[in-house]
C-alpha cells in the first residue's frame, strides 16, 4: 500500500509543513515494513496491523535517524578530535573495568565512525569478531572504509536500527556502546532487541551521560544561549531525539533496563576532564555545534542570526573558567551502565 494510502487509512496527522508530513509517513511505512516483516518471519507473534500508540515513536525515530545521516553527521566530522579524543577516554574506562573477553563475539551499539569497534577488534583478537552497528548509513561508510585501510579483518559493520532489528538472529557474548544508547526514541524496544541477541549470560557495558549540572560545560552553554533564545517547537531540521541526558537519572535508567528484560544492574559513576577546544575560540565553536546549546541553534537557524552576536560574547565569558595551559578543558560525568541477559546456567 502506498504511503499516502496508509496515512488516509490511519487517519491525517493534522496541520504540519510538508516536510513534517513526509517524516510522518515514513516512520509509519518503516513500522509497518518491519512489523509485517517480523510476522513473516515468525520472530513476534502479532499482527502486522498499525498501532497508533506507536506512530510518535516511529516519528521520532524516524528524525532522528534523518538528523545523524545528515547534519549531525557532517558535525560530527568538523569536530571528530573531541568526540573520538575527548569522549573516547569514558569508554576506555568503561572497557579498562568491564573489557570482552578474547575470542568472543561483541556488539557495538551506535558505533558511529567505528573508532571503539575497532579497540573492541583488538581486545577479542582474531578468533574473536566484533559487529559494529549504527542507524546513520554515512558513519557505517566511513567506518567501513576506514577499517578497510587500517587492516582490521575481525570487525564489520552494518547500518541498523536497534530499535526495529533482530539482528537476523545473530548472538552476541558482550554488546557495549558508548554515548550510543541516550537518543532511541524508545529505549526499552532498542535494549530489548540488545539483550535478544545476547547469549545467555552476556554482559552490555554501556556509556551514557550523568546529570547536566555534572557536565557544566554542556548545561551552561545551553542556558546561555536559552537566556537569549528558546527552542522552537517546530522546525524544518530534524531532531537528534530525546538528547544526552535521558539517561542521567540512575533510578530512570535501571528502569529501562529493567523493563528491557536485564538483570544485575550497576552503575558506576566516571568522571574524566575532556578537552573541548585548544582556546577559547574553538570551544564556542563546538558547543555551539554538537550538544544542547547547539540543537537549539541548528534548529532555530537563520531566526538565531540577529542573537547571535550576543550569544557568542555571552558564551565566552562563560567558558572562560574552563581555559588553562592545555586548552578548555571541563569535567565530564558519565555513568558507566553494567548489565547481564538472563538465562545463564
Amino acid at each position: 500500500m502506498p504511503v499516502g494510502e496508509i496515512a488516509k487509512a490511519f487517519g491525517e496527522g493534522g496541520a504540519m509543513s510538508a516536510l513534517a508530513e513526509r517524516r510522518r509517513l515514513l516512520a509509519i511505512a518503516s513500522l509497518l515494513a518491519h512489523r509485517c516483516a517480523d510476522q513473516f518471519l515468525g520472530t513476534r507473534e502479532r499482527s502486522c496491523s498499525y498501532d497508533p500508540a506507536m506512530e510518535q515513536f516511529a516519528l521520532a525515530n524516524e528524525e532522528a535517524i534523518e538528523a545523524w545521516n545528515g547534519p549531525l553527521f557532517d558535525r560530527f566530522v568538523q569536530y571528530r578530535e573531541v568526540v573520538t579524543t575527548g569522549l573516547g577516554t569514558h569508554g576506555e574506562a568503561a572497557l579498562e573495568r568491564y573489557p570482552p573477553q578474547p575470542g568472543q563475539r561483541v556488539l557495538d551499539v551506535g558505533c558511529g565512525f567505528g573508532d571503539a569497534s575497532r579497540g573492541l577488534a583488538d581486545l577479542v583478537g582474531s578468533d574473536g569478531e566484533v559487529v559494529g552497528v549504527d542507524v546513520a548509513e554515512r558513519f557505517i561508510e566511513l567506518a567501513r572504509e576506514e577499517s578497510a585501510a587500517a587492516g582490521v579483518p575481525n570487525v564489520r559493520f552494518d547500518v541498523r536500527d536497534v530499535e526495529l532489528t533482530d539482528f537476523d538472529g545473530e548472538q552476541f557474548d558482550y554488546a557495549f556502546s558508548r554515548f550510543g544508547t541516550m537518543f532511541f526514541a524508545n529505549p526499552v524496544a532498542a535494549l530489548r532487541n540488545v539483550r535478544r541477541a545476547l547469549r545467555p549470560g552476556g554482559l552490555l557495558c554501556s556509556v551514557v551521560w550523568r546529570r547536566r549540572e555534572d557536565n557544566d560545560w554542556m548545561h551552561s552553554a545551553e542556558l546561555v544561549v536559552k537566556t537569549f533564545v528558546e527552542k522552537p517547537e517546530e522546525s524544518d531540521e530534524p531532531t537528534c531525539g530525546p538528547g544526552p541526558f535521558s539517561m542521567a537519572n540512575a533510578d530512570t535508567t535501571s528502569a529501562i533496563f529493567l523493563s528491557a528484560g536485564f538483570e544485575d544492574i550497576t552503575l558506576h559513576r566516571c568522571d574524566i576532564p575532556i578537552r573541548i577546544g585548544e582556546d577559547i575560540d574553538s570551544a564556542i565553536d563546538f558547543v555551539t555545534a554538537i550538544g544542547p546549546a547547539g540543537e537549539v541553534l541548528r534548529l532555530l537557524g537563520e531566526r538565531a542570526d540577529d542573537q547571535r552576536p550576543q550569544i557568542l560574547a555571552a558564551l565566552r565569558e562563560d567558558l572562560a573558567r574552563f581555559a588553562g595551559p592545555d586548552g578548555v578543558v571541563a569535567p565530564a560525568s558519565t555513568w558507566i551502565v553494567v548489565a547481564t541477559a538472563p538465562g545463564a546456567s
